[in-house]
């Protein structure tokens, strides 16, 4: 329907663990790394989408479920933890995970500062880590409509960057290792966007 272009798809390793980290711009973002990517990619997706009723509910559930959405709470603390957890499974079984880590959509257009969990996860799993670009697809319209809407006429595009380097990392303190593989993971990002970084933790967001 949207026509996205797709760019760096062989960046993406054919096999092994994967954690393919992007920017967050839409809704849609959960949708199209699953649809573009060559291999299957697991999301964790808010349980709220699980768990409504009605014959809405039954289907938002079936198509969550049909693109790799893995329930999860969205929460501080033990369920964060437990995210994060859940994710380095999926890793550890040798599949490709999908991760935003601004942590929610930006709605000024800006990347924002990373958390430290997609960096966690991918030192804890060895997985290898490739950045994403979205560009776009903050201009698609929401799942409620149904028909598609371009800005101007641009296409959503999703560039998939080469691998990220981590292994010089092994030897640091668990701490500074995260904040450096944190930076590096951004600063890839931001070259596949070319998005201005607001140098703030995302708060503008509340999904």
């Amino acid at each position: 329907m949207y026509r996205p272009r797709v760019v760096g798809r062989r960046n993406v390793p054919a096999a092994g663990p994967v954690l393919l980290a992007s920017n967050h711009l839409s809704s849609w973002d959960t949708v199209l790394i699953p649809v573009t990517a060559p291999r299957p990619v697991q999301f964790l997706t808010k349980s709220s989408y699980f768990t409504r009723s009605g014959r809405l509910g039954a289907l938002m559930k079936w198509f969550f479920q049909s693109i790799g959405g893995v329930p999860v709470l969205r929460a501080a603390g033990r369920d964060a933890r437990s995210a994060l957890d859940a994710g380095s499974s999926i890793l550890r079984a040798g599949s490709a995970f999908g991760v935003f880590p601004e942590g929610t959509r930006s709605r000024d257009g800006k990347l924002h500062r990373g958390h430290p969990g997609a960096a966690w996860m991918a030192l804890d799993t060895g997985a290898t880590v490739v950045p994403v670009g979205l560009i776009g697809t903050d201009a698609m319209r929401a799942f409620r409509h149904l028909l598609p809407r371009r800005a101007g006429g641009m296409r959503a595009e999703v560039r998939y960057g080469t691998p990220i380097d981590l292994s010089d990392l092994a030897a640091l303190p668990g701490g500074r290792a995260r904040a450096i593989a944190t930076e590096r993971i951004m600063a890839a990002i931001a070259a596949l966007t070319g998005q201005q970084g607001s140098g703030e933790v995302n708060a503008s967001s509340r999904d």
